[in-house]
């Protein structure tokens, strides 16, 4: 019997795990380890924190769920890998400490055959100082990158349309907490929501509302942008994202790091090495990314952390790490089987690997600062990835060393987006667009990087509709509802 550990039960990992336990069925054992005891379908978070939702809407408790399907579920953290063993454990496995209440702190060996790293990313609020939720690093601004914090959002925000009500103008500042950030789209969608549900409340005359971000223009979103078709024309994703703010009265600061967060105001140096400041009622700053803090270990106990992880924390894989300029960059520097070139029974998915470089093009202030929006890989490419990690998998453990490997690239892969802009059956707007590749290639799609028939996009109510749909939807497919692998990442 093979066991497969599974670390982290976001989208990547539940549904590599799911899909494993699957296809493997009672013969093998599938393992997942996440310090969550709930899943979170990300992309609702932020009807959560505009009040349109309720946090149990995006979360259920997966312990059930795992049961059900015969999954084994821990509820804890991995703190160490030791893909060599010990001299202690012949094989290799992970070290995990409990965090649910009956077993919390306690502290566990757990043996691999075959391990995926779907762990996400850690929140570092801490890179900027006064960024976030916690008392000890920062506490002047709000998050929606998990259904706790929209939830506290929410609740901050209620204050502020209440003081709006009385007539007190409120300053409400939304965008990215530094200059490498990555998830605009989580704010985009953020702020749009934010002024439509301002408008629906009559009180858009006393909100002054305000986007910062490290994106070189609206629209980025760290791919470089868009080119859009749309009713015969090609439109840039630049073009939308103006057109949507300007339509909203909605002011932007571009090509800003945010380097210092105190109450009620914020610091920011923009890529010409100027800088600013802003004050603000509410803020709802995205944090930069960064692996989640694992160690590693040879069978003599040294450290190994670079042979499994960039500096960044994330996992090294099958990607072309060599420095190199901008100019030389290639869509075949992107890993395709994300599977770590010194140790082949372990692969990364989603968030967890590390991408070779931005795809958006590099910038630094005249200061030395870095302001370039990291790679995005979450929603459909994360479950993407997982599928196709958990499909490399069972092939290797059914046919052994015939057993192929499921190459999808990024570069190679396309993806559906539905940004909402406001919640409402008749009055609810969202952006949808799909994105052929993901990364661009220049040399197969000279011009744009991108295949223009198969990026396009639209907005108007049916988008909305279709991001509800897709709300239901996914929530019930990860729920491992009948029919559940016959609905698409």
């Amino acid at each position: 019997m093979a066991q497969v550990v599974v670390m982290g039960g976001g989208v990547a990992g539940h549904t590599a795990a799911t899909f494993l336990k699957n296809w493997l069925g009672k013969e093998h054992e599938v393992i997942v380890v996440t310090p969550n005891s709930q899943w979170n379908w990300i992309p609702s978070n932020i009807w959560v924190g505009v009040g349109r939702m309720k946090k149990e809407d995006v979360v259920f408790p997966l312990a059930p769920i795992y049961n059900e399907a015969g999954i084994v579920y821990k509820q804890a953290k991995a703190v160490a890998i030791y893909p060599e063993g010990s001299y202690e454990v012949s094989k290799p496995y992970i070290t995990i400490e409990y965090t649910s209440k009956d077993k919390k702190g306690q502290e566990e060996i757990v043996e691999y055959d075959y391990l995926i790293n779907a762990t996400g990313p850690k929140l570092n609020f801490g890179a900027t100082e006064g960024l976030g939720i916690d008392s000890q690093i920062g506490e002047y601004t709000v998050s929606v990158c998990t259904a706790e914090h929209a939830k506290e959002a929410n609740e901050k925000l209620k204050d502020i349309f209440e003081k709006a009500k009385n007539g007190k103008t409120q300053k409400i500042l939304v965008g990215t907490g530094h200059g490498t950030c990555t998830c605009q789209g989580a704010a985009f969608e953020y702020i749009l929501n934010i002024e439509h549900e301002a408008r629906r409340f009559g009180i858009r005359d006393n909100l002054e509302i305000k986007w910062i971000s490290n994106e070189p223009y609206l629209g980025d979103f760290g791919m470089d942008g868009m080119h859009l078709g749309s009713m015969g024309y090609v439109m840039s994703s630049k073009l939308l994202g103006e057109s949507l703010f300007a339509e909203r009265g909605i002011p932007w600061i571009l090509n800003a790091h945010t380097s210092k967060v105190e109450e009620g105001r914020l610091e920011y140096e923009l890529i010409d090495g100027s800088k600013g400041s802003e004050e603000f009622d509410f803020a709802m700053l995205i944090p930069p990314f960064k692996g989640v803090d694992l160690e590693a270990f040879d069978k003599d106990g040294n450290d190994i952390r670079d042979k499994l992880f960039l500096p960044n924390g994330f996992m090294r894989v099958d990607a072309e790490y060599e420095p190199k300029p901008y100019e030389e960059w290639k869509a075949s520097d992107w890993p395709s089987t994300y599977q770590n070139p010194y140790y082949k029974n372990i692969f990364a998915a989603g968030i967890a690997f590390a991408p070779p470089h931005p795809i958006s093009k590099p910038r630094k202030s005249p200061n030395g600062t870095v302001i370039t929006p990291a790679p995005p890989r979450t929603g459909m490419p994360a479950g993407t990835i997982g599928k196709a990690v958990a499909h490399s998998i069972a092939n290797k453990i059914k046919y052994g060393e015939s057993g192929k490997l499921r190459a999808i690239s990024m570069a190679q892969m396309g993806s559906i987006c539905v940004a909402s802009a406001g919640v409402g059956f008749k009055s609810g707007q969202a952006i949808s667009f799909t994105v052929y590749p993901l990364v661009k290639d220049f040399e197969k799609y000279p011009g744009t990087g991108r295949d223009t028939s198969r990026t396009y996009g639209e907005i108007g109510v049916s988008g909305h509709w279709l991001k509800l749909a897709l709300h239901y939807m996914f929530i019930y497919k990860a729920k491992l509802k009948p029919g559940w692998t016959l609905i698409p990442e």
